[in-house]
């Protein structure tokens, strides 16, 4: 028991990790590994939609582009929302949303009706990713934070990589159609444990003042034995959404906030064209679809080794030159499929290790991108580098059809598709020194 004014992040960095917080890490990770499946279904269904629906693959990118149009704008605005509602409402209705609308896509009667219902996926998509991250955040230590933080990314890849296996399975024997089912099926029933079992954010309780009750049961959950007088310290509560989106670009930090843009921007361009096109394209060289998933698949499966590895290079090396190499290392492996024999086991190896560098940098920026801007609006950075990078997504599921209705030859659009990579460890290496700086206030209840 202690009487003593109390540092809640503080309190919680001094701990070991209780059970509790293992089960929020759980559950984030589960959040984010279907969000990773539904986000990449589409481009492992993409030939077989094509295929059933006539259409062209212009058409067909304008349907992708609709998804990532939903989560670029999930993402911008769910962090004011949270602030505001509290970060366990919005993960609810954030997963409920993609659920359904997944759901509902495999129901679509025609390109217009799935375009739509692909967007309205995107909303709870992308606004799952961004507070998944910032509630798990302010639940761990920050010694354990880097690690944490890239476990939970994990079940991104996981879900994305899982996508194309169960493609492979699925499509063949039920349709297309299944999957998307499938995808929607999935979060829908993880819903009702998050209703019972997911937290909210003990240090947004305590700055916003939500009763005594509700805040000491979370915190016994964790172990905590405090005094009904205690008094405890929490991040400063700042200013308006306006003006922490106009912070991002003062002088201090503007050069930092376009560098982060220009180099998630970059990285999701690589990351869409490759995973949304790459089933199409391999299929076009004369392998079957199911093994086209498999290939595509082994992008993801690469990652799940480059987010660990390059996480834990992060933490003893310079992270911007850990994350730029990494690029570069993607580059260098995707411009090499043009030059092997498709039929090969060469194209999977290649696929496997652009994914282990390409994956490990996009994760690791993530995890670099909380450490440049100061707490009071770290947050609104984050999510913004995550709203404004899907536009990355958007170009590269517009672009990618159009790339490959000109009949390049293979070489040539691999080569094409490595430069953004290139271009990403350019933005990244571009950027200032992080900043530093915690802001503090004392709240009483």
């Amino acid at each position: 028991m202690t009487t003593s004014p109390v540092d809640i992040k503080q309190w919680i960095d001094a701990r070991a990790v209780s059970p509790f917080q293992w089960m929020i890490l759980l559950l984030c990770f589960l959040i984010v590994t279907f969000d990773g499946l539904d986000a990449a279904i589409m481009g492992f269904i993409a030939p077989a939609v094509i295929h059933d629906w006539d259409m062209s693959r212009t058409a067909f990118g304008a349907i992708m582009a609709a998804a990532m149009v939903g989560l670029a704008v999930g993402a911008l605005i769910s962090g004011p929302y949270s602030d505001r509602l509290g970060r366990r409402r919005v993960l609810l209705w954030s997963v409920a949303a993609f659920g359904f609308f997944s759901l509902l896509c495999a129901f679509a009667r025609s390109p217009m009706e799935l375009a739509a219902l692909r967007f309205l996926t995107g909303l709870g998509l992308g606004a799952a990713m961004p507070n998944s991250t910032t509630l798990l955040s302010e639940y761990i230590p920050q010694r354990l934070r880097g690690i944490l933080i890239t476990l939970m990314f994990m079940g991104f890849g996981l879900g994305s990589a899982s996508g194309g296996f169960v493609s492979a399975w699925m499509v063949p024997a039920y349709g297309w159609h299944a999957v998307l089912m499938l995808g929607g099926v999935l979060p829908l029933f993880l819903l009702p444990v998050l209703y019972f079992r997911l937290p909210e954010s003990v240090d947004l309780m305590i700055s916003r003042g939500f009763p005594r009750p509700a805040i000491m049961a979370v915190l016994r959950r964790m172990g905590a034995r405090f005094a009904d007088d205690v008094v405890f310290a929490t991040t400063a509560a700042g200013a308006t959404a306006r003006s922490k989106v106009w912070r991002l670009f003062d002088h201090h930090y503007r050069w930092r906030t376009l560098s982060l843009w220009c180099t998630y921007f970059m990285g999701l361009v690589v990351i869409y064209l490759l995973t949304g096109w790459m089933p199409t394209l391999i299929k076009d060289a004369g392998l079957s679809l199911e093994r086209a998933a498999i290939v595509t698949a082994m992008f993801q499966f690469g990652g799940l080794i480059g987010i660990l590895l390059v996480g834990a290079a992060m933490d003893r090396l310079n992270p911007k030159a850990v994350i730029a190499l990494a690029y570069v290392g993607g580059a260098v492996c995707i411009f090499a499929l043009g030059f092997v024999d498709i039929g090969t086991s060469a194209p999977g190896v290649l696929v496997f290790a652009a994914g282990f560098c390409i994956n490990g940098a996009q994760t690791g920026l993530n995890a670099f991108a909380p450490g440049q801007y100061p707490t009071d609006f770290r947050a609104t950075g984050v999510s913004w580098m995550l709203g404004i990078g899907r536009f990355g997504g958007i170009f590269a599921s517009m672009s990618g059809g159009a790339m490959l209705s000109l009949g390049l030859p293979m070489n040539v659009i691999f080569a094409g598709l490595g430069v953004p990579a290139v271009l990403a460890a350019i933005a990244i290496m571009a950027g200032p020194k992080p900043a530093s700086g915690q802001l503090k206030v004392q709240a009483g209840h």
